[in-house]
């Protein structure tokens, strides 16, 4: 089961070649996602030998490989986790029956729909984030930028693989449109609205892989309890390499604060005006940041109270954050659950149905899990003796999802006025001119071991190797 055969034209553990149809299917499918990668994938990179991880195993042990390779020709391939023998559902109305190896005839539409949201996000990064690679900061972030957009090719493979084999035609039907709709396209758009912004400049990019990535965890560990288990095992080691995204974002990041604590430390000022004449991004610039994608991203969890929510939940087909390790009932029919609602101008919380809120439930274990990530970043801030703090906005500010949806909310939890939310609004979301100067600061640094004015170098290299190693080789 783990061992993975790269000679097959599409590498796999699943036994593709033991069914001829499906492997048509899917190498029919091919030539369209390569295509789509040649004309949305990486802006002028294709020739590039670049330093990458590809998966060789499912063993959580020494299941990569790291060497040089052009990103057409990276062997993009289906990984499901070890069958577990005998697995139970353990959650929802069905809980304690045998886990499904097909589809149950009466899930199939919001099975399908949960796959195809999933599915879609993957490749609508890659788009995202296209241009990046034209101004990165350093070759070593740029191989970083590069395993991120090829793990999320991955991801997408991973989803058509389960379209294609327990769906007929309508999966192969969703599995073409995860090729026609691009992020930001105004006729053919991204399910989700997150994933249709631009991601303009390096700081946007950590911040959408600290951030957005982090929500991609939190969906696909929901999905990893799922009852019907080849999405379960194939989610399971998706969560692998997302595991690298995150760090790509929290140790960004982290390397642009250092970079502008040191430069406090040199000028002995906090003024904004002299830091960004230095050419560092000033701290409150990166507190605005976080506070604009926080908020987005706590919207893809979707509106607070959901019939959707319950459904997928007692039917088996997404649990919760770690659900085995949970001490309820896993049934949860008469549990409840606090969402917040605006009242007399104030935010309450108010009980209802646990069933109800579970997308809620979901958002506050993120929540939690971020902002682990800031305390980090402000211990570096600490270190370097500086008199501020970073932090996640309050959950209700710059929501357009749910019963908080254009509610206006300051960061620390007031509810405001227009009048106030028009006056402050530039301290608290990245303004025109911010992104314009952070913009400004985007120049392409590709000579090994060099790295942009505005951001630190990492501590250590990828795989052992030393920072100044040739990540690229441009070609």
């Amino acid at each position: 089961m783990s061992s993975i055969d790269y000679s097959e034209k599409i590498p796999n553990n699943v036994n593709l070649s033991e069914d001829r149809t499906l492997q048509r299917a899917l190498e029919h499918w091919q030539p369209n996602y390569l295509q789509w990668w040649q004309d949305m994938g990486p802006d002028g990179s294709q020739n590039f030998d670049v330093y990458l991880r590809t998966a060789v195993s499912v063993d959580p042990q020494g299941w990569a490989q790291f060497g040089h390779v052009k990103m057409p020709d990276y062997r993009w391939g289906i990984f499901l986790n070890p069958a577990e023998q005998e697995r139970k559902i353990h959650f929802g109305d069905h809980m304690g029956e045998a886990a499904w190896q097909d589809v149950p005839g009466e899930h199939r539409a919001n099975l399908r729909r949960i796959i195809v949201t999933q599915g879609d996000t993957e490749p609508a990064s890659v788009e995202q984030q296209r241009h990046l690679g034209l101004t990165a900061p350093s070759q070593y972030d740029l191989r970083n930028l590069f395993q991120v957009n090829v793990e999320e090719g991955r991801h997408l493979w991973a989803m058509v693989y389960l379209l294609h084999k327990y769906f007929g035609k309508d999966g192969r039907e969703e599995a073409e449109a995860l090729l026609e709709r691009n992020s930001g396209n105004a006729d053919n758009p991204r399910i989700l609205q997150a994933f249709n912004e631009k991601t303009p400049d390096w700081l946007s990019f950590f911040m959408f892989t600290y951030f957005t990535d982090r929500d991609g965890k939190f969906q696909l560990c929901a999905l990893a309890e799922s009852a019907f288990d080849p999405l379960a095992r194939t989610t399971k080691f998706m969560l692998t390499e997302e595991a690298h995204h995150m760090f790509v974002g929290e140790s960004g990041v982290g390397r642009v604060i250092t970079r502008s604590c040191e430069m406090m430390n040199q000028l002995k000022t906090d003024d904004v005006g002299k830091l960004r004449a230095a050419g560092v991004i000033d701290l409150p610039t990166i507190q605005r940041y976080i506070n604009f994608h926080f908020s987005v991203t706590i919207d893809l969890f979707g509106a607070d109270q959901s019939s959707n929510a319950a459904t997928f939940y007692s039917s088996g087909l997404k649990g919760r954050y770690e659900e085995g390790k949970r001490t309820d009932d896993h049934v949860l029919k008469g549990n409840s659950y606090k969402i917040l609602a605006v009242e007399n101008g104030g935010l309450v919380e108010k009980e209802v149905p646990m069933l109800n809120a579970l997308n809620e439930v979901l958002r506050d274990d993120y929540i939690k899990d971020s902002v682990g990530g800031v305390d980090r970043w402000n211990r570096l801030i600490e270190k370097a003796g500086i008199d501020f703090r970073l932090k996640v906005p309050h959950k209700a500010f710059h929501r357009n999802i749910g019963s908080l949806a254009g509610v206006k909310v300051s960061p620390d939890g007031r509810v405001v006025s227009d009048h106030e939310w028009n006056q402050r609004v530039e301290e608290w979301l990245p303004s025109d001119t911010d992104r314009a100067y952070v913009g400004s600061l985007m120049g392409r640094v590709v000579e090994p071991g060099k790295f942009a004015n505005w951001i630190a170098p990492p501590v250590m290299g990828i795989n052992r190797q030393p920072v100044n190693f040739e990540y690229v080789r441009f070609n």
